[in-house]
């Protein structure tokens, strides 16, 4: 069945010039099914992979209900970093270019403020932006929402990763009640949810998983029969072998979680364990570090695991088998997910047997078993966070921000914005993930630069031992 023309949109003259210039003519999946709701200004919530044409979908629409006769703000996109909020903001005006005087603002960190309050003076149409960098225009009574028509929030949930919660929640407040509000998210955790309800009405949610069926979902699931002494090397023989960018091994004690742990250090994987010994501090710092990349192995007991949203997650590994089906299809649940192939291993010696038998009557299915021997070893393998950790002795009792972070680094350090990732702010200290090929660069000038007009110390934070 093909796609849909453009043509069959109430939409103007001048945008179907544009967009045959762009040599758009069909719709993709999320334009056809978003376009129509958008264009009747309905609330939208939308999960689409990059590349999926989400950025022309609510650029069209939010172009589709400007008045350019009217020189105030009437569209906020509000982006989580300046690389992405400079490709919108030149898709917007693409796709604004057969109509006249249609003035599309950029306000991002790490960019003069200056010329950014000039251009606002002298009037906008559409404000693109990062919240931090929004917010400080807001604060200074340099710009003004009270006319916004649409809101976008683009990857709202890495805005949240980045700590940007309470800057968002303080922008949407300041934005009529009367409005469109279009959210887009890969992900849909509970905090999603809760901006959705707080900030759009009746929204309507649209999934776009091109290319991907329910059958197709696969959870590789094998069990390797094993001696008791053989459970190490087994476990480090899994990690050469699917040479996973991430992953999680589940043990049945604390102390099994801290000896495995050290065991795939010792073996150049970063690991870290999380158990109930760990007071809330340590807890907090290793999983923070496992969600934003620090740290690719969790090795953590059920009672510790309990409650963890992981998405993503490449492989799990069963160190040993669960006293309890229920619990063994918690664990493997945790891979596989929103649309990704998953691997879930266990490692059961003759002892643990009937544990097994128990899993297949609880599945309904035989649990395929292999042998160590099947999996290629390699002697120079390691597993290492594709970012580090570091952590600002300041935070939001000093009234840094995420945005105050991400533009000192962005801008004064001259780190590309996509190699910082996750940014937590506490109430006296915040944490950044870089990636580890710029931790130096990072390092360096937060030893000698200056945030918010004062020197904040820093350090970059270990995996616990």
């Amino acid at each position: 069945m093909s796609s849909p023309n453009f043509t069959s949109l109430p939409i103007g003259r001048e945008q179907l010039e544009a967009l045959q210039g762009l040599g758009f003519t069909a719709m993709t999946p999320v334009q056809a099914e978003s376009l129509p709701l958008i264009l009747k200004r309905r609330d939208v919530i939308i999960q689409a992979k990059t590349g999926s044409g989400k950025t022309a979908a609510f650029g069209i629409g939010l172009l589709h209900h400007l008045n350019p006769r009217f020189f105030g703000v009437q569209a906020l996109v509000m982006c989580p970093t300046r690389e992405l909020a400079e490709q919108v903001a030149q898709s917007i005006r693409q796709l604004a270019s057969r109509m006249a005087n249609v003035k599309t603002v950029l306000l991002c960190g790490g960019k003069p403020f200056g010329p950014q309050r000039d251009s606002l003076r002298h009037g906008a149409h559409i404000v693109v932006g990062t919240p931090g960098r929004i917010d400080d225009h807001l604060q200074r009574g340099n710009l003004e929402l009270k006319g916004v028509k649409t809101c976008v929030l683009d990857e709202a949930d890495r805005m949240l990763d980045m700590g940007f919660a309470d800057v968002m929640a303080s922008i949407t407040q300041r934005l009529p009640k009367a409005r469109q509000t279009i959210l887009m998210s890969a992900t849909f955790p509970d905090d999603i949810k809760r901006i959705s309800s707080s900030i759009q009405n009746q929204p309507v949610q649209i999934a776009i998983d091109e290319g991907l069926t329910h059958d197709e979902l696969v959870l590789e699931q094998l069990f390797f029969e094993i001696c008791k002494h053989e459970r190490e090397l087994t476990l480090l023989a899994l990690f050469e072998h699917h040479r996973p960018r991430n992953a999680m091994v589940f043990c049945n004690t604390k102390k099994q979680c801290s000896d495995i742990a050290a065991f795939l250090y010792e073996h150049d994987i970063d690991a870290a364990a999380i158990h109930g010994d760990l007071d809330q501090r340590e807890r907090d710092q290793v999983l923070l570090q496992f969600a934003n990349g620090s740290c690719p192995v969790l090795v953590a007991s059920d009672v510790a695991a309990r409650g963890l949203d992981i998405p993503a997650l490449e492989m799990v590994v069963n160190h040993e088998l669960p006293r309890d089906a229920d619990t063994y299809v918690h664990r493997i649940g945790r891979t596989g997910r929103a649309g990704q192939r998953g691997k879930a291993f266990s490692l059961v010696t003759p002892a643990e047997a009937p544990r097994m038998r128990a899993i297949e009557a609880h599945l309904g299915t035989s649990c395929i078993c292999d042998v160590r021997a099947s999996l290629n070893r390699d002697p120079n393998y390691e597993l290492r966070g594709a970012m580090v950790t570091v952590q600002l002795d300041a935070g939001r009792k000093q009234k840094l921000r995420a945005g105050d972070i991400l533009g000192a680094l962005t801008g004064d350090a001259a780190l590309p914005g996509d190699h910082i990732g996750k940014i937590t702010i506490l109430d006296n200290s915040s944490y950044v993930a870089v990636q580890r090929t710029v931790l130096r660069q990072a390092m360096n000038y937060l030893a000698d630069g200056k945030m918010k007009g004062r020197s904040i110390r820093a350090r970059r934070l270990k995996l616990p031992r």
